[in-house]
């Protein structure tokens, strides 16, 4: 079952209000401005991949509990049968299905992601994005069009790339026909404004 928009919006804005956190210091930590994440968080717009992971990284969440208000509980190991991830419809189309939700303290967010082949934007730009860590994304079907600063590059079934995703990246499928690729998402390691040592 997909998350509604409205409850997503409305976890947002609990947790930050629990967290002490004002409106400019969300919107700045998930790389909007002020105005565009009030409307976010009033639950008057759809709420990116990126948006939501840089959200989820200033409240010290995981994506899951932002998606679902539950966090994740199993520690060992977690299973997802075929088909049966969370499944997070963002980004014209794109459908990302999260395949460890309830896994606590991930290293990283692996996802299943089907991109729509759509003919109109196969000669615009590839709209970019940035998240703090590191990608690897991986060709199951069909071919993506993967753009990452000034570089173009196709991938087909097989195929993988490996990025820092600080910097801007961005994709779609390309060849005619939808394009099915795993995502894992890893979290930046190096922490920000780490305490100083010593008392």
């Amino acid at each position: 079952m997909e998350p509604q928009i409205s409850e997503v919006a409305r976890r947002i804005r609990s947790l930050r209000e629990d967290a002490g956190l004002t409106v400019e210091a969300m919107a700045e930590a998930a790389g909007i401005d002020v105005d565009a994440y009030a409307v976010l968080e009033a639950g008057g717009s759809d709420l990116s991949f990126t948006v939501l992971y840089r959200c989820a990284e200033k409240l010290g969440v995981d994506i899951v509990e932002l998606l679902t208000g539950e966090g994740p509980h199993l520690t060992g190991y977690s299973v997802i049968r075929a088909g049966q991830g969370l499944s997070i419809r963002r980004r014209a189309g794109f459908e990302y299905l999260h395949l460890a939700p309830t896994f606590k303290n991930k290293l990283a967010e692996p996802f299943l992601v089907t991109a729509p082949f759509e003919a109109d934007a196969q000669d615009a730009p590839i709209a970019l994005s940035r998240h703090e860590g590191q990608e690897f994304d991986f060709v199951v079907s069909g071919t993506l069009r993967f753009a990452y600063g000034g570089h173009t590059e196709e991938l087909h079934a097989g195929d993988a790339v490996y990025y820092d995703s600080g910097r801007g990246h961005g994709m779609i499928a390309a060849g005619g026909a939808p394009c099915t690729f795993i995502a894992v998402v890893l979290k930046d390691p190096i922490p920000k404004n780490p305490e100083p040592e010593g008392g």
